[in-house]
């Protein structure tokens, strides 16, 4: 599924997300949909969320 696209995130389900300050290396961190914080329907470099852990970055993957 992709993560650009807001109708495909919904809380509890399992991503990987890009963290800001790990955005020139593409580190990617996994984790449980808490918040979803972009409020368009679309973001070219993925939508914004917190995951349980407290991390916020924007998804790369929809598990």
């Amino acid at each position: 599924m992709n993560g650009t696209i807001r109708d495909n995130v919904k809380k509890g389900i399992k991503v990987k997300v890009v963290q800001k300050q790990d955005q020139k290396t593409g580190k990617l961190t996994e984790g449980i949909v808490k918040d979803i914080l972009t409020n368009s329907r679309k973001h070219h470099h993925g939508i914004k969320v917190r995951l349980e852990s407290g991390i916020v970055g924007r998804i790369k993957e929809i598990l």
